[in-house]
């Protein structure tokens, strides 16, 4: 078996795949917060069954402390050589990184970009991940990484009008969008943020001349109803480049 990592800002994502198993086709998978990590090794070693862990591949953009707890999470006895730790290259996987620095790309948006050529293969794509930070990026057809956003995430955005300004309150990122210009102040930030993170990836789909877009993340399920360009969600799309990273690798 495969044991698959995706260390963000705020949760790790794992994931235990089958050699050869289809994209996103998991055994067992799931997540916890950072505050919770204890409780990673025992939901995969029960997800096992007696299964041995061949391969462990891992993403993380959380830092040097947080890699250092999952290390501590590891299967035991696994050969070093077995322990992967996915860094943004030149060319991997089928994608050629296009940034100025190559290993400046945040690992997980370049895990993100190899998901998002392997889903629409032939197709200049765009992979939109919203979580805590909403990253855009644009793939060509050939497999080019262009390059892309950042802005903050949905979540982030609320949080800072809420915090930074004196009368605006938090509100729940989940709440419902009004049909028309809000006529409340909660509603009114919600559509603003919504309208700001839907906008940021129909443009970029408009710049790229994208025949593909792909979106992900937490908050994928409150941006997609207010996207005005065809998309489909897919679920754990950095897990998704961690597998098959390790099928061609």
């Amino acid at each position: 078996m495969i044991l698959l990592f995706d260390a963000g800002n705020t949760r790790v994502k794992w994931a235990l795949a089958a050699p050869g198993a289809a994209l996103g086709a998991w055994e067992a998978g799931g997540a916890f917060a950072h505050a919770d990590l204890d409780q990673l090794a025992p939901a995969w070693q029960a997800a096992l069954n007696g299964r041995s862990v061949s391969r462990v591949l891992l993403a993380n953009v959380a830092g040097a402390a947080l890699r250092a707890q999952l290390e501590r999470q590891l299967p035991a006895g696994l050969a070093p050589e077995a322990i992967g730790w996915f860094a943004s290259v030149p060319a991997l996987a089928g994608v050629r990184n296009g940034y100025r620095n190559p290993a400046q790309l945040g690992c997980d948006r370049f895990a993100a970009a190899i998901a998002g050529h392997a889903l629409a293969p032939g197709r200049a794509v765009i992979v939109a991940n919203c979580g805590t930070a909403t990253t855009i990026d644009a793939i060509t057809a050939d497999g080019l990484f262009l390059g892309g956003m950042i802005l903050p995430g949905l979540g982030l955005m609320a949080t800072s009008l809420a915090r930074n300004t004196a009368q605006l309150p938090q509100i729940a990122q989940d709440g419902k969008l009004p049909a028309g210009f809000a006529d409340n102040t909660d509603d009114a930030i919600l559509s603003g943020c919504l309208a700001a993170q839907s906008g940021a990836i129909e443009h970029a789909v408009a710049l790229h001349g994208a025949a593909e877009c792909i979106i992900s993340g937490g908050a994928a399920q409150y941006i997609a109803p207010t996207l005005k360009v065809p998309h489909r969600m897919v679920d754990n799309i950095v897990l998704i480049g961690l597998q098959v990273t390790a099928a061609s690798t």
